[in-house]
C-alpha cells in the first residue's frame, strides 16, 4: 500500500569542480531535524582537479555540451534505483541534456530558468528575431522590436549580447539555441522571477507552455543613505580605465560607499588594485572589501543605493530590500535586465547615458540617486 505520511523527499545535485571542491559539504545535514529527506549528491564535470576552467572556457563549454551528459545519465540512473526513487528531474536550463535523461527515466522534466522571464522569452523568441531581421544577419536591423509576445517594446541596444550579435557559429550560441530547443520539451519551465513584475511577459509564455514564477513580494518603501558599489567580472573583466572612472567619480560625489572590488575585476590573470593616489584620495569615504555577503549589506538601514552591473540576482536582492539601482550592465543578459529596473519598473538610472564613462557623470548620476530624483522612487 502507498505510504501516504512519507516525508518530503528531493536529491540535490551539485556539479563538482575543484574551486567547489574546498568546501563541497553537505549543506543539508539539518533537513531530517526538520522532518525533511533530503539528499546531496555531486556529479564530475569531466575534467580533472588540474584542468583551470577559467583560462579554458571553450574546452570546458565544449566538455559540458559533448561530455557532461554521460555523467549526468550515470548519476540519474542510480538515483532512479534507490528507495525512495526520484520523481523529477529539475535542471538548470542551460544544460542542454536534462530532457533526453528525463525522458529515458520518466521522470517528470522541469527546467529552472534563473534570469528574468523577459530575458527567457527573448531567446524563447529567437525565430522571430531572425524572421525580422534583428538577429543572425550580417547587417541586425536597429530599430525598436515590438513583435514579441508579451513585451511591449524593446531596443535592440537592450537585447542580450549574444542576440546583438552578427556572428551565430560560437560555441556559446550553439549551446544557447540548443538550450532554447530543448526546453520547448520540458513539462515546465520555473522561473526565477516574481508574477508582480513581469506579469505580461509570463501570460504570454503561459500561452505556449506551463511557466511559473518564484518569489515574494516586494517592499516599496526607499529610506536609506550610503552607496554601496558593486564591481565584479563575470564572464569578462571590467575596463581598468572604467573602474579608475568611477573611484574619482566617487570622490566628486562626496558619498560615503563600500565598496566590493573583487581581484578580478579586471583580469582573472593578475590580481587587480586600486592605484595609490587613487586609494588616498577616497580613504576618508570608502571601505574596500574583496566579497561580502550583499543581503547583509543591502539590508543595513544607512544603504542608500547599489551600483551594480545588473547580475539578475543582484537587481533581485535590491528590488526586495528596497533599495535603488544605479546601473552599469557589461554583458549577457545585464543590458536586458537594465532596461527592466530603468525603463519599465523605474527603480533605478543609468550609470552613464554615454561612452566613454567620465568621473564628473559617474558623481552626478550617484547624487541624483542619492537625492531620489527618480520618477517613482
Amino acid at each position: 500500500m502507498e505510504n501516504t505520511h512519507a516525508k518530503p523527499h528531493a536529491i540535490i545535485v551539485k556539479t563538482s569542480t575543484p574551486t567547489e571542491g574546498k568546501d563541497d559539504r553537505d549543506i543539508f545535514t539539518g533537513a531530517p531535524a526538520s522532518g525533511l529527506d533530503i539528499r546531496y549528491k555531486t556529479v564530475s564535470d569531466g575534467f580533472p582537479l588540474s584542468f583551470n576552467r577559467l583560462r579554458n572556457l571553450q574546452q570546458f563549454d565544449q566538455g559540458n555540451l559533448h561530455v557532461f551528459p554521460a555523467h549526468m545519465d550515470e548519476l540519474v540512473g542510480n538515483l532512479v534505483k534507490e528507495d525512495p526513487s526520484v520523481s523529477c528531474l529539475i535542471a538548470d536550463t542551460f544544460y542542454t541534456s536534462t530532457s533526453w535523461i528525463a525522458e529515458k527515466y520518466k521522470l517528470v522534466d522541469v527546467s529552472f530558468w534563473t534570469e528574468p522571464a523577459l530575458v527567457f522569452t527573448l531567446n524563447y523568441h529567437r525565430d522571430l528575431l531572425v524572421k525580422n531581421g534583428h538577429f543572425a544577419s550580417n547587417d541586425n536591423r536597429e530599430d525598436t522590436i515590438d513583435y514579441i509576445p508579451g513585451v511591449k517594446a524593446i531596443e535592440p541596444k537592450d537585447l542580450t549580447t549574444y542576440l546583438q550579435s552578427t556572428d551565430t557559429t560560437a560555441l556559446s550560441h550553439r549551446i544557447i539555441c540548443k538550450s532554447f530547443d530543448d526546453v520547448k520539451n520540458a513539462d515546465f519551465i520555473l522561473c526565477n522571477t516574481v508574477q508582480q513584475l513581469e506579469c505580461d511577459t509570463i501570460l504570454a509564455i503561459q500561452e505556449k507552455q506551463p511557466f511559473y514564477a518564484i518569489g515574494p513580494v516586494f517592499p516599496s518603501e526607499f529610506t536609506k543613505s550610503i552607496v554601496p558599489t558593486s564591481l565584479r567580472a563575470d564572464f569578462v573583466a571590467s575596463e581598468k580605465s572604467d573602474i579608475e572612472e568611477i573611484a574619482h567619480g566617487l570622490v566628486l560625489s562626496g558619498v560615503n560607499f563600500i565598496w566590493v572590488l573583487r581581484h578580478d575585476a579586471v583580469s582573472y590573470e593578475k590580481p587587480y588594485t586600486l592605484p595609490l593616489r587613487i586609494e588616498h584620495e577616497i580613504k576618508d569615504q570608502r571601505l574596500i572589501v574583496p566579497l561580502c555577503n550583499q543581503v547583509e549589506v543591502i539590508l543595513n538601514p544607512a544603504i542608500g543605493g547599489f551600483l551594480t552591473h545588473c547580475g539578475w540576482n543582484s537587481i533581485f536582492k535590491s528590488v526586495w530590500c528596497g533599495v535603488p539601482l544605479l546601473c552599469f550592465p557589461l554583458l549577457g543578459g545585464q543590458p536586458t535586465n537594465r532596461k527592466l529596473v530603468v525603463d519599465d519598473w523605474k527603480v533605478g538610472i543609468n550609470l552613464c547615458d554615454r561612452k566613454p564613462l567620465t568621473r564628473l557623470e559617474v558623481a552626478q548620476k550617484i547624487n541624483r540617486l542619492m537625492s531620489r530624483k527618480l520618477a517613482k522612487i
